[in-house]
């Protein structure tokens, strides 16, 4: 058990004398008519006729301000603050000193009373009664302050950035920009099922559990069925389940749920992860672009009012038409080297030495042009940017492009620097769908997360006849984490994965 503070002792104490005196000190049930937002804008709209507003309100203690025979505090729900006013002449000097004596910052309270504006010009509850909702052992971490060169500085309530996501719930109680993070995402996620709705998509769900991870380029998590005697996996993408629908006859799907990968933690990645892939039959990787770059600004525009954010300093506008390079293009701008020169990884990976880079010797040519990609191309694309025509052998599930079988159609999209979605024209064709699990098997070594399975279902599957289609997948938190102006994926995950604290 874990040993208590002098402060969370004393606390304890005042929940017994609470006790002692007849409180329910953690009751059952809660009387509230307004939200403090309601009970002010109520107050407000009756102000001139002089009708008297009546409110039960109810929050956690912000401040409190002791003056002899009166006392002030603000609570707090998740509205907004109202101010309640205590005297002893409305509560009686034994419930007046109850408050005073007993009640602390992080309680909880139910107060009772009319509304008045006070000489200052503040909206307030006069409070007629009161009660104990839930007392706070553990006080809140508070603002500190400091004087600078003459000046008071006040630091945030909560800062410490390890201790914030340990302990997320108390960041959310004291850090308000935090919260407002977690609204935006809320609003995001709604505004990007309602862009798909409206366009015919249905929402589906497919298995976190599956006997064969696929769809994406990833290390699994593993885990044992006990009844079934089976290993699982954690799913890394929803991919192949959803393209299996499409066999079914829906025509336009999409799945927003979680991925699991068992790789290493970025200011990026995070084990676990919020994903959006949808799949749309009869389309292809340029129309997939125009949809992306539609649904991204109207996601924006429904969660932060604007297609303008600012983001690590720079200030991006989210509005269609995106920038759109081919990635040969690209990589020869940024890092002189022509890969397309260079058509056998033998011959790109002495291209590379030539110019001073140390490539691996054990990747292939695609997984040496995606290091390119990630070192001298990717931390430029800071304006929305689309990266099409990807090498074949780090894209098993694409569609060649015609004349061109080393090359798919395939994009990612990039924004402030970094990967947020990938989409190709979709590979529907079997018998080249299991060459290319076949080449993925014999040219990746068996710990190589790059490594596709063959998966016998999904080919199967295949074989009943898949429409062309095009395929899309992003990452949920790293847009938020532009739309909020957030510089790590812990940011915008309520409950990142984090080291133990013995680690």
């Amino acid at each position: 058990m874990k040993e208590l503070s002098e402060l969370e002792q004393v606390r304890l104490s005042k929940l017994a004398s609470l006790r002692d005196a007849g409180e329910e000190v953690y009751p059952h049930r809660v009387q509230r008519t307004h939200t403090a937002l309601e009970a002010i804008s109520r107050f407000e709209e009756q102000e001139e006729s002089g009708e008297a507003v009546a409110a039960v309100v109810a929050g956690r203690i912000r401040s409190i301000r002791r003056m002899g025979k009166i006392s002030f505090c603000h609570i707090e729900d998740d509205s907004g603050k109202v101010q309640l006013f205590f005297r002893t002449n409305d509560l009686g000097e034994d419930r007046f000193e109850l408050f005073k004596e007993v009640f602390d910052l992080g309680d909880f309270i139910q107060a009772e009373g009319e509304m008045f504006r006070t000489r200052t010009g503040e909206v307030t509850l006069r409070v007629q009664s009161f009660r104990m909702l839930a007392k706070a052992i553990t006080p809140l971490p508070t603002a500190k302050e400091e004087v600078v060169d003459g000046e008071t500085v006040v630091h945030a309530a909560f800062a410490n950035p390890e201790a914030r996501y340990r302990e997320r719930y108390a960041d959310l109680a004291v850090n308000t920009d935090v919260r407002e993070i977690f609204r935006v995402r809320a609003r995001m996620i709604q505004a990007l099922r309602t862009f798909l709705d409206e366009r015919d998509f249905i929402e589906v769900e497919t298995p976190i559990l599956q006997p064969i991870y696929g769809g994406a380029a990833a290390r699994p998590f593993v885990t044992h069925h006990n009844q079934l005697h089976q290993d699982l996996y954690l799913r890394i993408s929803f991919e192949l389940y959803l393209k299996r629908l499409l066999v079914g006859g829906f025509e336009r799907v999409y799945e927003i749920g979680r991925d699991f990968r068992n790789e290493g933690v970025s200011f990026k990645h995070n084990p676990e992860f919020t994903q959006l892939e949808f799949y749309m039959a009869y389309a292809d990787y340029q129309d997939i672009m125009n949809f992306t770059e539609q649904m991204i600004a109207y996601a924006a525009e429904q969660a932060v009012g604007t297609t303008t954010v600012q983001f690590d300093g720079h200030t991006i506008n989210l509005a269609p038409p995106w920038k759109r390079l081919n990635l040969q293009e690209a990589i020869l701008e940024a890092a002189g080297i022509d890969i397309n020169a260079h058509p056998s990884t033998e011959e790109l990976r002495a291209a590379m030495k030539k110019l001073g880079h140390e490539p691996s010797e054990k990747s292939t040519r695609g997984k040496l042009i995606d290091s390119l990609l990630s070192t001298y191309v990717e931390p430029n694309c800071i304006q929305p940017t689309f990266l099409y025509d990807y090498p074949r052998d780090i894209s098993p599930l694409a569609k060649s492009k015609p004349g061109d079988p080393n090359t798919v159609e395939r994009f990612e999209g990039f924004i402030g620097g970094m990967e947020l979605c990938n989409a190709f024209t979709e590979l529907n064709d079997p018998e080249d769908q299991e060459q290319r699990f076949l080449e993925m098997g014999r040219d990746y070594a068996d710990d190589d997360e790059e490594r596709h399975p063959m998966d016998m279902d999904y080919l199967q599957a295949m074989r009943y006849g898949m429409p062309p289609n095009g395929g899309f997948g992003m990452g949920i938190d790293r847009l938020v984490m532009l739309l909020c102006d957030r510089s790590t994926i812990r940011e915008v995950i309520l409950f990142p994965h984090l080291r133990s604290k013995e680690g």
